[in-house]
């Protein structure tokens, strides 16, 4: 248990998932935490959910994320509004996503993202343009990649 306060810790989770800490990440989760991006499959439980970040934290396939907004209510409800960049190879896909992420014992017990499958598409394509013209990217002007580690 720690005793940060919930949106803190979950900005931390989001920011050690960025500087590819993904061991660091999973210890702020339950054991038994369930992973929706809705629309897609739901993950259930820490094994599987660790599988999945250790791949989206690969040689050629990274994420990073500005946090737009935070806030939490007195029930440990965490709710941002992000825009996501994934990486793949050269491409760097940027989104738009709001989440919710659910405390419990000072850890993450659910995280809930919802995105635009239309803005994801816009996303691709702008990535696949910069690939061939660099300029057209734009770094994350807030991004928790380049935030500095913890002491």
């Amino acid at each position: 248990m720690t005793s940060e306060k919930p949106t803190e810790l979950v900005h931390a989770f989001f920011a050690d998932l960025a500087q590819g800490r993904v061991d660091d990440a999973l210890a702020r989760v339950d054991d038994d935490i369930v992973y929706t991006n809705v629309s897609l499959a739901t993950v259930r439980g820490k094994r599987r959910f660790a599988s999945l970040m250790r791949g989206l934290n690969g040689r050629s396939v990274g994420f990073d994320a500005e946090i737009l907004a935070i806030s939490a209510d007195e029930e440990g409800v965490v709710l941002t509004e992000r825009v996501d960049e994934l990486r793949v190879g050269p491409l760097r896909i940027q989104f738009w996503v709001c989440g919710r992420n659910e405390i419990g014992e000072g850890r993450i017990t659910l995280w809930r993202d919802y995105f635009d499958f239309w803005a994801c598409t816009r996303g691709f394509v702008r990535a696949l343009a910069a690939v061939v013209v660099p300029s057209l990217y734009k770094p994350l002007p807030g991004s928790l990649r380049a935030t500095p580690a913890p002491a």
